[in-house]
């Protein structure tokens, strides 16, 4: 049962790093890695998720949103499913409008039938991307222009359909090795001038291409493991980013960054960080 919720709530996104005001998130409350589905849970099969500190790990950093003037929306976990916490995949907001596609992924479909059940109880406007597979994961947002990764989990047909949907906006279909799940896992465009991005997942065609519209900050493949590109922008140049990734922190504050350092190393184990963590609901369009 999705509860209603007494205040009004609007939906708007033009970009990645506009102020962050409403944001999705879940619980790992059933966090699991019942099945391999990308290249970190390899890593941590054995010894999985210890689900009460990724609990409470979770729990520090929405309160930290909460801080710093960000409401926060909490969908219901449920124990079906164990990848829940990654509420960004489900669907992304697009100007007034949330995308809800379906789930590549037999371990994940029906999460986007939770995030449906919400916004229909709230008036919330979204569109079915029916049989289309989009995950907000490859989803980056710069105004008119949208980068979608070609992944397991986004397919080119569907990106053609959204661009067929979206004559407005140009989509750009960004490739990468698939073995990086998703886009946002190796390129993030942090303000309209600057992008944090892993090399070595992209081919030079698009790389030369976004270091055409960007003053790119690599990422090495040390911290790109550690998802350095997958942090969360909340507006005024401030930023959510793990720890342990001190050369993307060092390079975002030298570039005038606040970095607020909150560690999610139990939830990153399977896979995501910050940005996977949270699907934007509301942003304004001051920077």
């Amino acid at each position: 049962m999705v509860n209603k919720i007494n205040e009004e709530l609007e939906a708007y996104c033009a970009s990645e790093y506009s102020k962050l005001s409403r944001v999705i998130v879940c619980e790992p409350r059933y966090m699991e890695i019942r099945e391999i589905i990308n290249e970190t849970q390899k890593e941590f099969k054995e010894e999985n998720i210890n689900q009460a500190l990724a609990t409470e790990q979770h729990a520090h950093f929405t309160e930290t949103l909460e801080r710093e003037g960000v409401e926060v929306i909490k969908l219901p976990p449920e124990i079906t499913y164990p990848e829940q916490v990654f509420t960004r995949d489900i669907g992304f907001t697009l100007g007034n409008t949330v995308y809800v596609a379906e789930m590549a992924t037999n371990i994940r479909q029906g999460e986007e039938l939770i995030l449906k059940s919400w916004l229909e109880t709230n008036d919330i406007p979204f569109f079915n991307l029916h049989k289309n597979h989009i995950e907000g994961g490859d989803v980056i947002i710069d105004g008119k222009t949208i980068y979608i990764g070609v992944s397991d989990r986004t397919d080119e047909t569907s990106i053609q359909h959204l661009q067929a949907l979206l004559p407005q906006y140009a989509i750009i279909a960004i490739p990468f090795v698939e073995k990086f799940l998703h886009l946002d896992c190796v390129f993030n465009v942090i303000s309209p001038t600057e992008a944090l991005l892993f090399p070595e997942a992209l081919a030079k065609k698009e790389q030369d291409l976004l270091a055409s519209r960007y003053d790119i900050i690599e990422v090495t493949k040390e911290e790109q493991f550690t998802l350095g590109t997958n942090v969360l922008s909340i507006g005024n140049k401030k930023l959510f980013s793990l720890p342990c990734n001190e050369q993307v922190n060092r390079q975002l504050r030298l570039r005038g960054y606040e970095v607020i350092e909150v560690d999610i190393s139990e939830i990153i184990k399977s896979g995501g960080s910050f940005r996977c963590c949270t699907m934007p609901l509301l942003r304004t369009t001051k920077k």
